[in-house]
């Protein structure tokens, strides 16, 4: 008789508040204490560097460091602290808004370079341990424990306690990790616990522990869907398992209906992607104030620019190019506005991507002030050909567009 296969056993890895984690390795005195992160760096960062210089970094006055309730400006939050999140506080809202939540928090500016760093380290320990690893961003991932010794230990238990602390011994930081037979149950269940802990579902478990949540614990379900889903009385995850699977489709759509369908009953067949090739790539900015066309012709296209020129670093830096570019606008009554068009031929030039994003500006009404500016471009493909040559990319020619009429836009910043 043939040995009995082993059970799917796959684990989803997430960091925790890993931007403010890091910074607390660099600031161990503000552990405990409400710190958020956001924004660049302002003249009271200059001065605790300026202190550092004659201090260790652990050293320095508390009364040093900038604080939230001093803040004024339109920049957003990127992490908190746990300590910051018990006043409401939390990513992606306004710097603003989150200091009449919590003043006295420490404000620290983003340091991508450093999260990158020790981003790579986690997930080399990883891969040391288990290798069939997918990277998820910069302080997720997915692990598939089917097959690595003591994966199937305690449900996956021991692995998760061995990878925890080869992270904590080698970084000192914590992450949380839910270990379930798929992707969808296993994201859920590392929620479960936080920080620093681990948690196991099981199939037998699907009615216990993850039918009481709300549908919005459902990687992939966003607001409007929940606000949909709850016009029809169904609110936990348990109440949607219970609707008919025509019923979901004929609701919700064909493809929405079917995959409400199956994540309520926990099926999920996505393997982990070893080799997960990224979507988009785009850099965007919050400014300090509301920003107009006109007005602000000049500072914006030095700002256009920029983003061009940071999107085609990261394309050229990873090797890809993409033939879909397009912008994106939040106006100061926060509403979004997209605009994207695609080219015959796949590109990574900053020149010609700021080319092809201004043709998508000309179709965006720019009448009104806006807080946000983004560039971004899409479906990317690898920039070489067999033998590591690089790809001769075209600048961009008039193409087939997206997404509304031309608003008549004269020539833009």
């Amino acid at each position: 008789m043939a040995p009995q296969a082993p059970c799917r056993r796959i684990a989803h890895l997430d960091m925790d508040a890993f931007y403010a984690s890091v910074e607390l390795l660099r600031y161990p005195q503000l552990k405990g204490l409400p710190v958020v992160i956001g924004g660049g760096r302002r003249p009271a960062d200059e001065a605790v560097l300026e202190a550092a210089q004659s201090m260790s970094l652990d050293r320095i006055l508390l009364d040093r460091f900038a604080r939230l309730g001093d803040y004024t400006g339109r920049g957003v939050i990127t992490t908190a602290t746990y300590a910051a999140r018990q006043f409401g506080v939390g990513s992606a809202m306004g710097l603003m808004k989150a200091a009449k939540l919590c003043p006295q928090a420490i404000l620290l500016p983003v340091d991508f370079a450093q999260y990158r760093r020790y981003s790579r380290q986690f997930k080399d320990i990883i891969t040391e341990i288990a290798p069939r690893m997918e990277d998820r961003g910069v302080d997720e991932v997915y692990i598939d424990f089917t097959e690595v010794p003591g994966g199937q230990r305690e449900g996956g238990r021991t692995l998760a306690r061995l990878i925890q602390k080869a992270i904590f011994d080698a970084t000192g930081l914590t992450c949380s990790i839910g270990v379930a037979p798929n992707k969808l149950l296993a994201k859920m269940a590392s929620e479960f616990n936080k920080p620093n802990g681990i948690s196991i579902v099981r199939e037998e478990d699907l009615q216990s522990m993850i039918w009481p949540l709300a549908c919005r614990k459902i990687n992939g379900v966003g607001p409007k869907l929940d606000e949909k889903l709850q016009a029809h009385g169904i609110r936990t995850i348990g109440e949607l398992a219970q609707r008919d699977e025509q019923w979901l489709m004929d609701s919700f759509g064909q493809r929405t209906g079917l995959w409400l369908y199956r994540s309520a009953r926990g099926l999920d067949d996505r393997a982990v992607e070893l080799e997960s090739e990224p979507v988009s790539m785009s850099r965007e900015t919050t400014f300090e104030r509301d920003m107009h066309a006109v007005h602000d012709k000049a500072e914006l296209g030095s700002i256009f620019t920029a983003l061009c020129e940071q999107v085609a670093q990261d394309l050229q830096r990873k090797g890809y190019a993409g033939k879909t570019v397009g912008i994106k606008l939040r106006y100061t009554n926060f509403k979004i506005l997209t605009r994207d068009l695609t080219l015959p031929e796949p590109l990574q030039d900053a020149q010609a991507i700021r080319k092809a994003a201004g043709q998508c500006l000309k179709r965006a009404p720019l009448q009104q002030r806006f807080r946000l500016l983004g560039v971004r471009v899409g479906n990317l493909q690898r920039a070489t050909q067999p033998g590591g040559v690089p790809t001769e990319i075209p600048a961009p020619q008039p193409a087939r567009a997206h997404a509304g009429p031309t608003t008549g836009n004269a020539e833009l910043f």
